[in-house]
């Protein structure tokens, strides 16, 4: 197990950080719960050096949990 973890630094491990939290228009589609959108910065690392960091943001239903796709982005 300890093996894997050194394999994970040196190869790059991401690191997930929720930058902002919001209100998003529409529905949930399954339970018709308000949905909430969440900016979410992933940063991966090789050798403890930063390579790329990519945002993204995830759609929620408030209500059911369920995590939403956007068909048209």
């Amino acid at each position: 197990m300890a093996a894997m973890g050194a394999v994970r630094v040196l190869c790059g491990a991401e690191k997930e950080r929720v930058v902002g939290t919001h209100k998003a228009p529409g529905a949930c589609p399954r339970c018709g719960g308000a949905v909430v959108a969440v900016d979410v910065e992933t940063e991966r690392r090789i050798l403890g050096l930063p390579l790329c960091v990519k945002s993204k943001r995830k759609f929620s239903c408030t209500k059911c949990l369920r995590r939403l796709v956007t068909l048209y982005g």
